[in-house]
C-alpha cells in the first residue's frame, strides 16, 4: 500500500535536494541545446535507475536491528546535511558536447549516459536509500524519489534559468540542509529512545 505521507514527504527532501546539484544545471544546459521531450526521456530512464538502486540498498539496511538502524540513518542524514551546506556554489559546469545527430536516440542517450554516471553515489541517491530504510516502504520511498528527480529534470529542461532567478541556490541549498539536520537528529534520538 502506497502511504501518502511517506511518498510526500520524500519528494520534498530529495526535490530540494537534486535543485542545487550540477545534474540539474546538465539538465537545464541539455534542454537549451536540444528537443526538451528527447532530453527528458533520457534523464527520467537514469534516474529511475538510480532510485530502485538505492531502494534495494535502503531494504537491504531494514534488515539491521532498530537502534542501530536509527544511528546509522541519522549519521547518514546529518553527513549530507554538511555536504549540501560546505557545498560551493558556482555555475561553470562542465561543457556539454552536442551529438551530430538530433535524433532521439542520440539525445535521450546523451542525457540518460550523463545522469547515469553523474548520479551514481549522488546525495540524493544516498538519502534516497537512507529513506528506503527508515520507513520501510520502499514502494512509496521509491514513487516519491522517482517524481522528485523528475520534477527536477523537468523544471531544469524546461524553465531551470528562470527559477534560478528567482530563488537563490543557496537559500534552496540551506533549505535542504535543514531538512536534513532534522531528519538527522530525530533518527539519533530515536536511536538513543529506543
Amino acid at each position: 500500500m502506497i502511504s501518502i505521507s511517506v511518498m510526500a514527504l520524500v519528494f520534498g527532501v530529495v526535490f530540494l535536494a537534486e535543485l542545487p546539484d550540477k545534474t540539474a544545471l546538465a539538465g537545464l544546459v541539455l534542454g537549451t541545446r536540444y528537443r526538451a521531450s528527447y532530453v527528458f526521456a533520457g534523464v527520467a530512464a537514469a534516474f529511475a535507475i538510480h532510485v530502485a538502486l538505492a531502494v534495494a540498498a535502503g531494504s537491504v539496511l531494514t534488515l539491521l536491528p532498530d537502534r542501530i538502524l536509527h544511528a546509522l540513518t541519522g549519521v547518514l542524514f546529518l553527513g549530507g546535511a554538511a555536504m549540501l551546506l560546505m557545498q560551493k556554489h558556482d555555475d561553470d559546469g562542465e561543457e556539454i558536447r552536442k551529438p551530430e545527430d538530433q535524433s532521439f536516440w542520440k539525445v535521450s542517450g546523451a542525457g540518460f549516459m550523463l545522469i547515469l554516471v553523474a548520479e551514481f553515489g549522488d546525495l540524493t541517491q544516498i538519502m534516497t536509500a537512507n529513506l528506503a530504510a527508515r520507513y520501510d516502504d520502499p514502494l512509496s520511498v521509491g514513487l516519491g524519489a522517482v517524481l522528485a528527480l523528475w520534477a527536477v529534470a523537468g523544471l531544469g529542461i524546461l524553465g531551470g534559468k528562470a527559477l534560478m532567478k528567482r530563488v537563490p541556490l543557496a537559500l534552496i541549498t540551506k533549505i535542504a540542509a535543514l531538512l536534513m539536520l532534522g531528519l538527522g537528529v530525530w533518527s539519533l534520538y530515536e536511536a538513543v529512545a529506543a
